[in-house]
């Protein structure tokens, strides 16, 4: 069984079958195809997409719809055709794990990103960053409320 030493979650076991392929990378990190959704009950809704190559990288993430509850997916069929979806089924996003990745700044609110969503099909562990171009999301929504883009928290 293969072992990964992380920064953030110690040593980490995990079977081959548990990595995440994302064929394209992530966005400024296109050389990071692999990773691990590590889940904890005390840290829910967050998940944390861990990568299998670099043990410092993580990302902070929560469902798209534990940010906002109507969440829409409108994701491109070559993103729906990296991860594997096919059509027929269900919708895809209830197929499809749809995560916003948390962005964590010195002296502003935490944000999520729910333009450019991470959509996993858990059926091919294929996994892709989905940039839903004329969506109306933000990739900086604000995660507290009542705060504004830029507002620090108190």
């Amino acid at each position: 069984m293969p072992v990964l030493e992380t920064k953030n979650f110690g040593r980490i076991e995990y079977e081959p079958g548990d990595v995440i392929e994302f064929r394209r990378g992530l966005p400024a990190f296109e050389d990071q195809t692999e990773f691990l959704l590590i889940e904890g009950p005390a840290e829910r809704p967050l998940v944390f997409l861990q990568s299998v190559r670099r043990p410092e990288l993580a990302f902070i993430c929560l469902p798209a719809r534990a940010v906002v509850p109507d969440y829409r997916l409108s994701a491109s069929p070559e993103d729906l055709e990296e991860v594997g979806w096919q059509e027929g089924g269900g919708a895809p996003e209830s197929e499809l794990v749809c995560l916003a990745i948390v962005t964590v700044r010195e002296g502003a609110p935490p944000t999520a990103n729910l333009l450019a969503p991470v959509l996993i099909n858990p059926a091919t562990r294929r996994g892709v960053q989905a940039i839903q171009v004329d969506s109306g999301y933000s990739h900086r929504h604000p995660l507290a409320p009542g705060v504004e883009e830029g507002e620090p928290c108190s």
